[in-house]
């Protein structure tokens, strides 16, 4: 008889991007992305941070100040991270799953390259104008959104 116990797509992708997360530098919003083809397989996985080349310790990872002086203008978001990282050709028709809602500007970048589902984990900033103006793009182009919400299993690793 199998095991009843093993994870849910849903778990198993979103424990990927939670995971993914893990490995963003930035000490106040740590955020993962795991894309997903029709045939549940991993195309790509990525996670906030500085872009290539740009070394983290001598950039800002402030929230506050001038606009160069903060990490803003700098940050690649995860999904955009994901989206970038894939070497296989094209996302068209996949899924994200997310920790945290895309902005606005991730949700063009998501749009123009095709995926067709986000799967996020919170959704901390519905009310700011950059998340209203995601659902509002999601929702004139199709691209489907809904919550994950977790199970209350647990997963300890040993690392």
């Amino acid at each position: 008889m199998k095991r009843l116990d093993y994870l849910s797509w849903d778990q198993y992708f979103m424990g990927i991007a939670m995971l993914s997360a893990q490995r963003s530098k930035d000490p106040n919003t740590q955020v993962g992305a795991c894309i997903v083809g029709e045939d549940n397989r991993i195309l790509s996985m990525g996670y906030n941070g500085m872009p290539s080349g740009c070394e983290d310790d001598n950039m800002p990872w402030g929230r506050d100040g001038s606009a160069l002086d903060s990490k803003y203008m700098f940050v690649c978001h995860a999904e955009l991270n994901a989206i970038l990282n894939y070497r296989g050709g094209s996302v068209k028709g996949a899924r994200c799953y997310v920790t945290l809602f895309p902005c606005n500007e991730c949700a063009k970048v998501i749009i123009q390259s095709g995926i067709k589902e986000i799967i996020y984990l919170s959704d901390k900033y519905s009310d700011s104008d950059s998340t209203v103006a995601s659902k509002r793009m999601f929702d004139m182009t199709g691209v489907k959104y809904r919550e994950y919400i977790p199970s209350g299993k647990k997963i300890t690793l040993d690392l």
